[in-house]
């Protein structure tokens, strides 16, 4: 069965992006970009990969999930299909995605269960954000955070207020970097 892998970069205090969802104060220059674009290629979006000259090979994930303020950060550069590459599903109650990209209004538990199991490939990446996490707690198979070395103070955290619910998980990874980031990957019990 295919996991649900939530693939994020966090601020040593727990968010994932400033308070207008941007994340240019994460580092994207240093040692961990290497890892990054050797490990993590399939999470890279159509511009990136463009530029770098990759081609990513799906075996990482093949499906990804996004917020709408996640998919909107593409949408305010100009990018309406931001990782064609994977199938690419965006919920939200109100709004749609460009064609090409599944808008749901389900709830997405019931959508990351059904992909699981009636369809076979890569893993499932959760791309963000902190709403949909919060909503798909409980389908999460692992966490595969890139702590940066930066302090946000305020900000969209890693999962919303989703009430107290203790779930164990397990340290299965974790390399520290020069530039200060350190990826830790965890299978959640």
């Amino acid at each position: 069965m295919r996991d649900l892998v939530y693939y994020v970069a966090v601020s040593l205090d727990g968010y994932i992006a400033a308070p207008d969802h941007t994340f240019d104060a994460f580092p994207v220059t240093g040692d961990h970009m290497d890892t990054i674009l050797r490990d993590y290629t399939d999470a890279l979006p159509a511009p990136a990969l463009a530029a770098l000259g990759l081609t990513p090979p799906l075996s990482r994930f093949d499906t990804v999930l996004m917020g709408w303020n996640t998919y909107a950060v593409g949408l305010a550069q100009g990018l309406e299909n931001p990782y064609p590459h994977l199938r690419q599903y965006v919920f939200s109650r109100t709004r749609t995605a460009a064609p090409g990209i599944a808008s749901s209004a389900a709830d997405p538990a019931a959508v990351v269960r059904a992909l699981k199991t009636e369809q076979d490939g890569a893993d499932i990446w959760l791309c963000g954000g902190g709403q949909l996490a919060s909503a798909l707690a409980g389908e999460i198979d692992r966490m595969v955070l890139k702590v940066n070395p930066v302090m946000f103070g305020a900000g969209i955290p890693l999962f919303a207020e989703h009430g107290y619910s203790p779930r164990d998980a397990e340290l299965t990874a974790s390399e520290r970097f020069q530039s200060g980031v350190v990826i830790n990957d965890y299978r959640l019990n």
